[in-house]
């Protein structure tokens, strides 16, 4: 019997943020994987090494957590004024899917980079040396996105001194810019308010402040969530209070059911699915978080971090995990809610109007900027502003079965 030999596919792999993932250009992809379909989604599956039962993703570019197992393809402009079309593809680690429907904000941060050394971006934009501003269009989400990279002497800046907890060594700062995160004719907050009370079957009844800035977010109060599901609790009577890391939660098999189930209701308040079975199908988006007031813990890096650092804690959950740092497009929706007063995550931070937070999560703290108005009674987001940073780590060609 024989067999085909693999395929070589130029691609580049890249930190982004506290993400890594594989990234693309469209046109260097096999033409049956240059559309989206079936056989984009097995050539992405198997480039990852999913789907994986051993959960490892060994045979392949996987880093057997959400954060790593992840795919980008990037291609000239679609739409006018912008440089290039970029496109997320979250990859299962256990089951045969990619979710594309939504954006990651960490590797946004890497996706400026990639179109400047591919040269997807007109040489006539980019300096000799300063700032290339990168007009980026979210192509799952329909959203511009502004990254500003620095440049010296041509070539992209990737060293520098700019530290981003939850990454190991500092590199060049860059700024990204979220505009309008909600699309117009959609609502921020898809209920119409500002916080609800959701009801989940054999869990329990709880505050939650449902928004889709960055990405649909489900925030929850720490100090409500039930306490008798909970083994690794730091509150009192084993309640979590915000300042747990992943071992508090990853390691505790009933409190991630209780999660999933809640993200899975609130994704049926949030109008995302009609089902609850579909939710399965649907791990990326929507998020669920939970909030807390300022309180000192220790990071995950052994990083003492003080209530004077902090407006407050957050906790993410990310493919069916807690995430060891924070989403970037999470931290558009806890940016965009902490400046909006009443929600739970303003009321967390102390309420009040602000236009920046900063919080804490497991491997540290981020601070991010937000520009809301209200518009005859509803609430838009003009602008989220964060610091991410990106390098190359390889490049030049994944080897693939693929037919």
């Amino acid at each position: 019997m024989s067999f085909k030999p693999q395929i070589k596919v130029p691609a580049t792999y890249m930190r982004g943020g506290t993400s890594k993932g594989v990234f693309f250009k469209l046109t260097d992809l096999p033409e049956a994987a240059q559309v989206a379909g079936e056989a984009r989604d097995r050539l992405l599956l198997r480039v990852i090494g999913s789907p994986d039962p051993y959960g490892k993703q060994t045979d392949g570019m996987g880093g057997a957590t959400s954060s790593t197992s992840k795919t980008v393809i990037v291609s000239k402009a679609s739409v006018p004024d912008h440089d290039v079309d970029y496109l997320f593809g979250q990859v299962s680690i256990d089951k045969p899917f990619v979710d594309w429907s939504g954006n990651c904000g960490n590797l946004t941060a890497a996706v400026g980079s990639f179109a400047i050394s591919s040269g997807l971006v007109n040489p006539e934009r980019i300096p000799e040396n300063g700032i290339c501003v990168v007009r980026i269009w979210q192509s799952n989400i329909k959203k511009t996105i502004i990254a500003h990279v620095p440049i010296t002497n041509g070539e992209v800046q990737e060293t520098g001194d700019f530290e981003l907890d939850g990454v190991t060594f500092p590199a060049a700062e860059v700024k990204i810019e979220f505009v309008e995160p909600v699309s117009g004719d959609t609502p921020m907050f898809p209920t119409g308010n500002l916080v609800d009370t959701l009801d989940v079957p054999e869990v329990g009844t709880f505050n939650a402040t449902m928004i889709t800035a960055g990405i649909p977010t489900i925030f929850l109060n720490a100090a409500e969530l039930p306490q008798a599901l909970f083994n690794g609790g730091n509150g009192e009577n084993g309640a979590y209070n915000g300042t747990e890391l992943q071992t508090n939660i990853n390691s505790d098999a009933q409190a991630l059911e209780m999660f999933e189930k809640i993200r899975a209701y609130g994704a049926i308040a949030m109008g995302l699915i009609t089902d609850i079975e579909e939710a399965k199908t649907r791990q990326h988006t929507p998020k669920v978080a939970f909030v807390a007031p300022a309180k000192p813990y220790t990071s995950s890096s052994g990083k003492d971090i003080t209530e004077n650092d902090i407006d407050l804690n957050v906790r993410a959950l990310s493919m069916g995990l807690l995430h060891h740092a924070m989403m970037g497009t999470a931290a558009v929706a806890i940016a965009t809610a902490s400046a909006i007063p009443g929600t739970l995550v303003n009321l967390a931070a102390g309420s009040g109007e602000r236009d920046s937070v900063r919080f804490g999560h497991p491997s540290g703290t981020l601070k991010v900027g937000a520009e809301v108005e209200q518009v005859e009674g509803q609430w838009k987001a003009k602008k989220v502003i964060m610091s991410r940073s990106a390098r190359v780590l390889m490049e030049g060609n994944i080897r693939v079965p693929f037919e």
